[in-house]
């Protein structure tokens, strides 16, 4: 699974974050202008927006800190798809471009620590989705072979990264701007 909008349902309180963040270091990011530029590569957003790539760790940093104020709920009916899926027997597991400390202290608020085999992070890549090392390194965590899995995301990036690592793929549907474009990149569900 990918995490934010997908299971979580992040998706409010990414902006809010993104608009705190932005206006603390002097540039206003109207909603509009969000949802022309967002990606969930935010790089990719900080460079759209002008912002100097020597401030992008600060606008990092004050992302993290705006986000942290809250956590987000699941996605109506992720807590009994993944119960479900458990206790059919399959492997679960998360590759997504949030922190680790951020993932794992959703997973724990959650009431989700052990729910996943394997939780792949932001951190624990060199290349960013849609390159597919995240979801590679997953399979490998779970002794897993491509044509035994499926990546379940939200936006664009998750369907090309599933599709570029040899897996099924299941587009989700959610309140993050790039997952109106989700059908554009023919998922498989």
């Amino acid at each position: 699974f990918d995490w934010d909008g997908t299971l979580l349902d992040s998706a409010p309180l990414a902006f809010e974050a993104f608009e705190k963040s932005f206006r603390d270091l002097g540039i206003p990011l109207e909603r509009e202008v969000y949802e022309r530029i967002y990606s969930p590569n935010w790089y990719g957003m900080y460079e759209a927006l002008g912002l100097p790539e020597a401030r992008w760790p600060d606008a990092d940093t004050l992302w993290t800190s705006h986000y942290g104020e809250a956590t987000a709920p699941l996605v109506p009916g992720a807590w009994d798809a993944i119960c479900t899926i458990r206790n059919r027997g399959y492997f679960l597991g998360i590759v997504t471009s949030g922190s680790r400390v951020r993932v794992r202290r959703e997973l724990r608020d959650l009431g989700l620590d052990g729910a996943f085999e394997t939780v792949v992070c932001n951190e624990d890549v060199a290349n960013k989705k849609p390159h597919p090392e995240g979801l590679k390194t997953a399979m490998r965590h779970l002794g897993r072979r491509p044509p035994q899995c499926c990546y379940i995301g939200d936006s664009p990036v998750d369907v090309e990264m599933g599709k570029r690592a040899g897996v099924r793929t299941v587009g989700v549907v959610s309140g993050y701007p790039s997952s109106r474009n989700l059908s554009s990149l023919h998922p498989d569900f």
